[in-house]
């Protein structure tokens, strides 16, 4: 008889969880995350996989990288043998001598408890294609389950059902990416906009932008009421956008079917957004950016080879939240391109944090803010390993990438609703 490997994994972890005794918990298993980890995004992986059988994991922040460990259970180490990621067994004594190491109060450490693995939704349409969203193909990857979710479901109430959100490449204005001039006449486009419109019509809504802000505004309130929105490329300038344009038309005739307010720039309530302040938005339908918030490629002066931005530095006793959302091997993290590239320094509010930017050319790559009982997080780029990111291109094959810099910033952001501080028994 075959066995399957689905079918060797429930028996290891049947095994690791009836053993009982002194043996069970007598050693620790520490996953490393510095440059001896051989595969960092599914190691991420693993420490949800983990939570998901009920497991506790710890998360300490600054140690080698912001390092995962857990109970030596062998059915855990068996899923790292696996999936291929770096862990090492230590004694009780050991992991106690790390958590000491950490908890004085002189070293920038910290251990954040990981109980429960946050429900995780993505935003993205039925007619999404394999080039357009990043953070699904870490998560497929990392072997994280998500549930895709869309406007119907938004509009439908279902979102409380989630403790993490995801946009990506998306236009909350209502004008389809502004993609009409280059994909107007190609099959996957006016699938798109059929698709859209239809469900506008839906939900009583004579224009997808109208539409679209129902939706913002609904996510605002998941955001609100406790929820952890992270959004990347063109979600992140659009959403503030839809947000400030509330009640007036900016979509050019080929998007909506009438013309734009000539008006409406003098009539944005920056007060709505989340992160930007006294930006113009884009008036020229054909022009492929919504606004002044997204560096474009001429303002920046960069190459592939030259592009880089800068990860902040926090104190994980004092601000763990951005101490969390910055873990990685490097301070120093590859740019990369998108509909949405970065946002221009001046543009974002002064309440906001930075916790990534270039500061050279005045850009703003990663950030970070509170709203009502939730947060938000802004990313901007495409995709971490592909710097241009152009439509039709083969999905980034992530097998190439195991230990990407730019990659793991995301994926902090998946665990990162999981985390209390630890209370270290005294």
């Amino acid at each position: 008889m075959q066995i399957s490997g689905k079918s060797v994994r429930i028996f290891f972890l049947f095994l690791g969880f009836l053993v009982t005794g002194k043996n069970i918990f007598a050693n620790t298993i520490l996953i490393p995350m510095d440059e001896e980890q051989k595969n960092h995004l599914k190691a991420y992986g693993i420490a949800y996989w983990t939570l998901s059988k009920e497991v506790e994991v710890d998360w300490l922040l600054n140690y080698r990288g912001g390092s995962f460990a857990c109970a030596a259970l062998p059915a855990i180490e068996n899923e790292c043998i696996i999936r291929g990621v770096t862990y090492q067994v230590i004694s009780d004594p050991a992991y106690s001598q790390i958590q000491s190491q950490i908890q004085a109060p002189d070293v920038n450490m910290e251990i954040m408890h990981l109980q429960k693995p946050p429900k995780i939704a993505v935003y993205s349409p039925k007619s999404k294609k394999p080039w357009d969203d990043a953070v699904t193909l870490v998560l497929t990857y990392a072997e994280i389950p998500y549930d895709l979710v869309f406007d119907v479901e938004i509009m439908d109430g279902l979102l409380a059902k989630y403790d993490w959100l995801h946009l990506h490449h998306e236009d909350f204005t209502g004008q389809y990416g502004k993609f009409f001039p280059s994909f107007g006449h190609e099959p996957w486009y006016k699938q798109q906009v059929a698709e859209y419109e239809s469900v506008a019509k839906k939900y009583g809504f004579s224009k997808v932008s109208h539409l679209k802000l129902a939706v913002v505004k609904k996510i605002r309130e998941y955001v609100a009421g406790g929820g952890f929105l992270f959004a990347m490329c063109s979600a992140t300038d659009t959403y503030d956008i839809a947000l400030s344009a509330e009640g007036l038309d900016i979509c050019g005739e080929v998007y909506d079917g009438d013309g734009q307010d000539p008006s409406a720039q003098n009539k944005l309530n920056y007060d709505n957004c989340f992160a930007f302040k006294n930006f113009r938005t884009s008036t020229n339908p054909f022009e492929y950016e919504f606004s002044n918030i997204d560096n474009q490629p001429f303002e920046r002066g960069l190459t592939e080879q030259n592009d880089y931005f800068k990860l902040f530095q926090f104190s994980a006793k004092w601000d763990p939240v951005p101490c969390m959302l910055t873990q990685n091997h490097t301070q120093t993290i590859k740019g990369f391109m998108g509909q949405t590239t970065g946002f221009k320094s001046k543009l974002v509010k002064s309440e906001v944090l930075v916790m990534g930017e270039n500061k050279s050319i005045g850009e703003t790559k990663y950030i970070h803010g509170t709203v009502g009982k939730g947060t938000w997080t802004f990313y901007g780029g495409h995709d971490p390993e592909d710097y241009e990111h152009r439509v039709h291109e083969e999905p980034t094959d992530l097998n190439l990438h195991p230990n990407s810099p730019g990659y793991r910033l995301i994926l902090n952001n998946i665990l990162f609703p999981a985390a209390k501080k630890k209370k270290m028994k005294t």
